[in-house]
């Protein structure tokens, strides 16, 4: 009897074998979205390892007069034979091979294919990874192997088998409902038990899976972390340190275990630059720490500007020729080739090189003064040069005494008030001086020019000169230090803008500190207002702290942005790390839906809250978009008399002129 004969006479209900090229897909299939490659690649390895472990169940073909054409439609298995199909193409079966199936012509196709969809359950993800590690731990099977026979990648089956190492107790709140997938993923970062039931127990009302990921991880350090990018995994790890991983989620490199270890082999690096910075250019003492000892409280000087040897003059003004020729050249090109631009690269090197030798410490002050060689918040090594220590300076007062061995005047004038004070009781001098203070006020009073010098000068010698005590006016400018409240600001763009700033106008201050109000003086205005703003401005003080209640200082921080017209998309830009990180996802929403539309908004609205900050940081990219507290206010009405407010920029020499 011949195989369509065998086929057409079989009965419904029926198991047969029929050639895969004699079955087609069903027209009266309920599925109508698609197999995944996914599901197809898991049915097929399933198949090559086990075979077909559920029949297919198929109706006859018929042709319009009712008769069996000989082929037939698969109605319940379709996956399956998409899944022999691939099978075929990589050549591991023919296209002819039996195929065993069910023939059903009782029921109706579309509601047994939809039953077949509808009723069944599927295994409960704690079944499955607690399976898969049955094989692994019964049979021995390897991640790669179970991966082979079931269809999945290598590392779906690692991330299984991970999950099966929760405590039990966690996978039974799973089981019951209790705690969702996403959570118990989040506890599969760590294998200890006793700790991962600790933390649950912690858990209130957030139980969202950053949270406990930010639990289990609190005596960690992210790979991350300044600490662990200048060490490095390697030096870790050989120095017996363990790294965590989490199978689950992108941990940029994990979780540093030992933070005690982490932190010594930081000061050891760290102290290793100390040793060689002195070696090489041999300051009094270099000092390592993680972070910079803002509290020094030191005296600081700078570096002097020098003149260029003949050679390297010539060196640097031709860099310089060479560099401006190629900016005009390629001027117009939309990209640089390779050979352009690398010969840009050399030459702003070597540009800095040479500005950076017309500047330096004098022999004196490196034989004093010492350095602090600190960790930035990228990892990279910081090195902050010129501070003096009490006691390690003698030169202010040698200094004094020459000047008043060769200045006679000043010598008996001294004198004179030694001699003045000879004699008379403490409570008297205060009073007499008390009297030329008062005198000293009435006549400052009527002449502000004389103000401007005078603040200019106490401000200069508190900034500059630390613990010299010259200034007259009782005014205590105080700078609070922002890095304490924004970590790694002061390695920013502005940041690093403001502290060029400060080291420009620190260069050209007198060294000693009895010449500051010489110097004040023979400024031009534009100077002197210009270095009395910058003094100024390094006090201010705008960080809303929530025990500090200054709603009026707040307030004058508005009218102060509004009269220099602060835009602060200049300094910042709201990124993942700087803000969408570290807000709720209704706050991104709420300034995506503000800044680009509502309808960009919905789109995002399901996304998890990683990728949304992502996206939110793409979107805001280019807009100028920023929080309330960092917007500039516009007064409803401009006030009826407001001062001109000159914007100077300072020089980069001062102009130092007589009036």
């Amino acid at each position: 009897m011949s195989a369509k004969k065998v086929q057409t006479a079989a009965a419904s209900g029926a198991e047969v074998l029929i050639p895969l090229n004699k079955l087609k897909k069903s027209p009266k299939n309920a599925r109508k979205t698609p197999h995944s490659e996914a599901s197809i690649e898991a049915y097929a390895a399933s198949i090559a390892t086990k075979g077909v472990l559920q029949n297919l169940v198929v109706e006859p073909e018929l042709d319009t007069d009712g008769a069996a054409t000989g082929f037939y439609f698969v109605t319940i298995g379709e996956g399956r034979r998409l899944a022999q199909l691939l099978r075929v193409k990589r050549k591991q079966i023919k296209k002819t091979e039996p195929i065993r199936c069910v023939i059903d012509t009782a029921n109706d196709a579309f509601e047994i294919s939809l039953d077949e969809n509808v009723t069944r359950e599927n295994m409960h993800p704690a079944d499955q990874f607690e399976a898969f590690k049955k094989l692994a731990d019964e049979r021995g099977f390897g991640a790669e192997e179970i991966a082979a026979r079931f269809g999945v990648t290598p590392h779906v089956v690692r991330q299984r088998l991970r999950l099966s190492t929760v405590s039990p107790r966690l996978i039974d709140a799973y089981r019951g409902g209790e705690m969702g997938f996403e959570q118990l993923v989040a506890f599969a970062l760590i294998d200890d038990h006793a700790r991962q039931e600790t933390i649950y127990g912690r858990l209130s009302y957030s139980r969202d899976p950053v949270t406990i990921r930010r639990m289990l991880t609190e005596t960690n350090v992210a790979a991350t972390d300044r600490r662990a990018i200048f060490v490095g995994h390697e030096a870790y790890t050989e120095a017996g340190g363990t790294i965590l991983r989490d199978l689950f989620t992108e941990d940029r490199g994990g979780y540093f275990e030992d933070a005690t270890l982490l932190d010594r082999l930081a000061i050891e690096k760290l102290q290793q630059v100390a040793a060689a910075l002195q070696k090489d250019v041999g300051w009094k003492w270099v000092e390592a720490n993680l972070d910079f000892p803002h509290g020094h409280g030191l005296r600081r000087v700078y570096p002097r500007e020098v003149e260029l040897s003949a050679e390297d003059q010539a060196a640097y003004q031709a860099a310089q020729a060479e560099f401006d020729i190629l900016t005009k050249q390629h001027a117009s090109d939309e990209e640089l080739t390779e050979a352009v631009d690398g010969r840009f690269g050399e030459l702003e090197t070597e540009i800095e090189r040479y500005e950076a030798l017309r500047y330096a410490f004098e022999a004196d002050d490196i034989a004093c003064g010492g350095a602090f060689v600190v960790l930035n918040h990228d990892g990279e090594v910081r090195v902050e040069r010129g501070f003096i220590r009490p006691g390690d300076d003698n030169r202010q007062k040698v200094s004094t005494e020459d000047r008043m061995q060769d200045d006679g005047e000043d010598q008996a004038t001294t004198d004179d008030d030694t001699e003045s004070d000879a004699g008379l009781s403490d409570s008297l001098v205060a009073e007499l001086t008390a009297y030329r203070s008062l005198g000293l006020r009435l006549a400052l009073s009527e002449q502000p020019d004389v103000a401007v010098v005078a603040i200019t000068h106490a401000l200069l010698a508190q900034t500059f000169y630390r613990g010299a005590e010259a200034n007259v006016l009782d005014i205590r400018p105080s700078s609070l230090f922002l890095g304490s409240h924004a970590g790694g600001i002061e390695d920013t763009e502005a940041g690093r803008a403001w502290s060029d700033r400060h080291a420009r106008w620190a260069v050209q201050l007198p060294r000693d500190v009895a010449d500051l109000w010489a110097f004040v003086v023979a400024l031009d205005y534009n100077s002197r207002m210009a270095i009395l703003a910058h003094c100024t401005a390094l006090t201010i003080n705008a960080v809303k702290l929530p025990r500090d209640h200054r709603p009026r200082a707040l307030a004058t921080a508005d009218r102060l942005a509004e009269a220099v017209s602060l835009d602060m998309t200049s300094y910042w830009r709201p990124t993942v790390r700087t803000y969408f990180g570290r807000i709720t996802k209704a706050r991104i929403l709420e300034a995506v839906r503000e800044s680009v539309s509502a309808e960009a908004a919905d789109r995002m609205a399901n996304m998890k809250k990683p990728d949304m900050a992502e996206a939110a940081e793409q979107l805001l990219a280019t807009i100028g978009w920023l929080p309330s507290l960092m917007r500039t206010p516009h007064a409803e009405r401009e006030p009826a008399e407001q001062p001109a407010i000159a914007k100077v920029k300072d020089p980069d020499v001062c102009s130092v002129a007589a009036e």
